[in-house]
């Protein structure tokens, strides 16, 4: 039995995660599915249009044998630490293949670029051009010597989930589908669209039928800027020293009170705020450390437990199987800064959704398709 990884966030679960599955079971046949799955808050800094607990049925009932969590304080943060623990909790699963899409859909190249990134010349590099006033995805493909553009997410991505597996020697051979689908087209209609498509179209009040399945469309709770601009704006006036919050850095905790005041909504707070060095991920990702008081000194990167959302019988069966090969704890530490802030997370989520999904998280029991 092939044990295989898969890392998500489904954003909406869309086609193109049904094919991703399909892809993998026709590749694999005797394979056994684990998802890395985040939750209400992403990696980008958006907040998750489908709950969690909804994420993992639709997930179980698409094939996928075990779900677990990656906790809000790693789910929210920049691409290498997102991959970083996500590779890792895959490991203690005893997985032994990864398969996530990629644009250039190319191991080999892939693995060209993470010798590249890692070599000091590179980074010195990119930090010139960073200086320059260029952001840091762009900045990234400027100082590759490779001809080639890997400013994509997924690739971006993919080259975080290779650097984590060599950086810890883990035994997980890493494979890529094609996508069939580019990020950044905000427009097309085929039949796979990428997530950020369907979420413009939503926002747009446009069509999206043809683009997910029904009990994906059936679940998503549309976002709300307005309670969320209101939370964040007195968070930002009420709190002293907000440079002590995660990637709240090099002063502009004055730039955030200065726009927050003048600013009538998130998107033109945003806007203001936006400068060349700040992506509008990073701030997304600013803002959501700010709401869930993440500070610098809270930012542990070790794994305290391993949080199972849910199994299929395949799953209750293989976790009964390795259970004394796990050499992390599989039950929650309500002490550990993880456990504190999925709560926080839950809450918050909650506020702007009117959702039940803290008392998901205080029930703390697998959703089982048996």
């Amino acid at each position: 039995m092939e044990k295989i990884g898969i890392i998500c966030e489904y954003n909406p679960f869309h086609n193109g995660h049904m094919y991703h599955i399909q892809k993998i079971k026709e590749m694999y046949p005797d394979s056994f599915l684990v998802l890395i799955l985040n939750g209400y808050f992403l990696e980008r800094g958006e907040v998750s249009i489908l709950t969690k607990e909804d994420k993992t049925k639709i997930a179980l009932f698409y094939g996928i044998d075990l779900v677990v969590e990656l906790p809000a304080l790693y789910g929210t943060q920049s691409a290498d630490i997102f991959a970083d623990i996500s590779v890792t909790l895959l490991h203690h699963l005893k997985v032994e293949k990864l398969i996530f899409g990629s644009e250039l859909n190319d191991i080999s190249l892939l693995n060209k670029i993470v010798e590249e990134v890692e070599c000091p010349t590179y980074q010195e590099t990119v930090q010139k051009f960073l200086k320059e006033g260029i952001n840091y995805p762009t900045a990234l493909s400027k100082a590759i010597s490779l001809n080639i553009d890997f400013n994509n997410p997924n690739d971006l991505l993919a080259i975080s989930y290779i650097k984590a597996i060599k950086k810890h020697k883990y035994s997980i051979t890493p494979l890529s589908i094609k996508r069939t689908s580019h990020y950044h087209d905000l427009k097309s209609t085929e039949e796979i669209i990428s997530a950020s498509n369907i979420r413009n179209k939503l926002f747009h009040q446009e069509e999206i039928t043809n683009y997910l399945p029904e009990i994906s469309q059936k679940s998503i709770i549309p976002n709300n800027d307005k309670t969320f601009f209101t939370l964040l704006k007195f968070k930002i006036l009420t709190t002293p020293h907000l440079e002590e919050f995660l990637t709240v850095d090099e002063g502009i905790e004055n730039r955030l009170v200065k726009c927050v005041k003048t600013s009538n909504s998130l998107e033109e707070f945003f806007k203001n705020v936006k400068t060349k060095r700040y992506t509008m991920n990073k701030l997304r990702r600013m803002c959501i450390h700010i709401l869930l008081g993440i500070t610098k000194k809270e930012n542990t990167k070790t794994l305290s437990y391993i949080h199972i959302l849910g199994f299929n019988k395949k799953g209750q069966a293989y976790l009964n199987s390795i259970k004394k090969e796990i050499d992390i704890p599989t039950q929650i530490n309500k002490n550990s800064i993880e456990y504190k802030t999925e709560i926080k997370a839950a809450i918050l989520y909650d506020l702007l959704h009117n959702t039940n999904t803290y008392k998901f998280e205080m029930q703390n029991k697998p959703i089982q398709k048996l």
